[in-house]
């Protein structure tokens, strides 16, 4: 399970930008096994506490935040976005680089937020929950990013620890996409957010 980050977790500004490059280049890589595309337009970003720590650190140099303060504003932030140990969390984003394609498509998928889910060895719809996303959407149109999670129940768990396999895809009127297992290494790297 991934843990909520306390101020003792965080490098200091000095710290951080002394170890920058490395942890840069680890948390590339660690992203990568956690980066999920359901087609061409639609990516999935899990969350964890590495991912979650890199942001915070980004932001604290960024916006040059040394005092305990500002770190805990990051810190209450950005908490909500690791894991619990029963479920997944993910940071969704429809990318399009076209900017009037872009526009389009926001207001043709209205809702595929609550359209995306997991399942565990083909079994029932695992759905996603958006009440992290702060009503990103309105009535005419979603957003290009939204906050999702998705709780397992304690039988899917231990079906996934015994080597069931997750599935993930997302049945929106307007954008259907699906893969039947993930791959071994992304399974993985998602199965820890249960430990």
């Amino acid at each position: 399970m991934s843990k909520k980050l306390r101020k003792e977790d965080l490098f200091t500004l000095e710290e951080y930008s002394e170890k920058r490059k490395v942890l840069r280049e680890n948390f590339i890589e660690h992203k990568a096994l956690r980066t999920i595309f359901l087609g061409e337009h639609l990516g999935l970003y899990f969350e964890d506490s590495q991912t979650v720590q890199y942001q915070i650190q980004e932001m604290l140099r960024i916006e040059k935040v040394f005092d305990s303060v500002g770190i805990a504003d990051e810190l209450d932030t950005y908490n909500p976005l690791i894991p619990d140990g029963m479920n997944l969390k993910a940071t969704m984003m429809l990318q399009y680089t076209d900017e009037v394609e872009r526009r389009a498509a926001l207001i043709t998928l209205k809702g595929i937020e609550e359209k995306v889910f997991f399942r565990v060895d083909g079994g029932e719809q695992i759905k996603c929950f958006a009440d992290e996303d702060l009503e990103r959407s309105n009535d005419n149109k979603t957003s290009a990013v939204h906050f999702l999670r998705f709780e397992f129940n304690p039988g899917q768990i231990d079906r996934l620890r015994g080597g069931g396999r997750l599935s993930l895809g997302v049945c929106h009127e307007d954008y259907e996409f699906s893969i039947d297992n993930l791959p071994d290494m992304k399974q993985k790297s998602l199965l820890l957010d249960f430990d």
